[in-house]
């Protein structure tokens, strides 16, 4: 064979090899399938992720809660002030409440991770204040629909609002994102609802107006677990702000008809005394109305009346020198118009 046949077949072997190897690869048209989607690999957070220690306690069959810190808000402690449950039912799980922050959030989701790979699949949101609420984000980027009560719409627009989301970012930004702004529930309730997940029966109910406006709670009903916002508070001094303390007290009488083996407050650990433990919230709203109450009746400045009142009681509760002052100064304004009306 010449030497131009065997150069002739050698380019022909090489071409039949490139097109053997050309085929064997993936295809690279715009038509092929990519190996992973980018639907299927969410973008990275927009917000710094946490490392907040979070410890999960089960107080029945299906429920879970981790308690957040009895303090103020500060960078030290991110924002977890508030509790947060969560329920395994078989077919999902249902969150309540969703932290103050959508890198706490995801810390919490972590934690559901753990004892869960069950869809994350409702969110109820108990009431519309940062350290309950600012999660939320975290919750709808996995794909959870988060319910609220329509009541918090009057919260939205409030200079309330617009301040709080400012202090927040002041202090705990890095964990909100820096295009964090207030998100919406899925889906506002304007009634009592009842609704079944796996074989697990849920119960919402709507108490306020009391801490707020929109206080909602769910009751577990097979594992008689009621999660109840912060309609009570354990171990601190609630935060009033301008809540109606009396109807706040005929909330707590609603909420302790609920038939509930254990309580899961919005802040503070777990009672498995109900009509104990809610005392303490009860008897701190009843205090501050007959004590400026009082004040208002004798024409007394504010600063008098707050001088005068022997605090011992409630002084040694963590929030008290952060919250109590103002809570004082929030009653006084309300028995003044109470008196007005009688």
């Amino acid at each position: 064979m010449s030497s131009n046949s065997l150069r002739v077949l050698a380019g022909l072997l090489v071409l039949g090899w490139l097109q053997l190897a050309s085929a064997a690869l993936p295809p690279t048209s715009s038509s092929a399938a990519p190996a992973a989607s980018s639907s299927s690999v969410p973008a990275p957070a927009p917000w710094q992720a946490s490392d907040m220690n979070m410890t999960v306690h089960q107080v029945g069959p299906h429920s879970y809660y981790v308690e957040g810190l009895l303090e103020e808000a500060s960078r030290a402690n991110e924002g977890f002030i508030a509790n947060a449950g969560f329920v395994i039912t078989g077919k999902g799980v249902v969150v309540f409440d969703a932290l103050g922050s959508p890198a706490l959030a995801d810390r919490l989701i972590e934690e559901i991770r753990k004892r869960t790979d069950q869809p994350i699949r409702r969110v109820i949101i108990s009431h519309y204040h940062a350290d309950h609420f600012y999660g939320i984000p975290a919750f709808r980027r996995i794909g959870a629909e988060i319910w609220a009560d329509t009541r918090a719409h009057a919260y939205l627009n409030t200079s309330a609002a617009t301040e709080r989301i400012a202090q927040r970012k002041e202090i705990i930004g890095p964990w909100l994102g820096p295009d964090f702004k207030l998100p919406l529930p899925d889906r506002w309730l304007d009634q009592p609802e009842k609704f079944v997940m796996g074989d697990v029966h849920f119960s919402l109910r709507h108490l306020g107006p009391a801490h707020s406006d929109e206080d909602l709670v769910m009751l577990v009903e097979p594992d008689g677990v009621l999660y109840s916002g912060d309609i009570v508070y354990a171990g601190r001094v609630p935060f009033i702000g301008d809540a109606d303390t009396a109807l706040w007290l005929t909330a707590i009488d609603h909420l302790l008809e609920i038939p509930a083996r254990v309580m899961v407050p919005g802040h503070g650990p777990a009672s498995l005394h109900p009509q104990e433990d809610a005392r303490m919230t009860r008897d701190y709203l009843t205090f501050l109305r007959e004590q400026m109450g009082t004040a208002v009746q004798n024409f007394e400045s504010f600063d008098q009346a707050y001088r005068e009142v022997d605090w011992t009681r409630f002084s040694n509760e963590p929030t008290f020198d952060a919250a109590n002052r103002r809570n004082a100064y929030n009653v006084f304004l309300q028995m003044e118009q109470e008196s007005l009306t009688k």
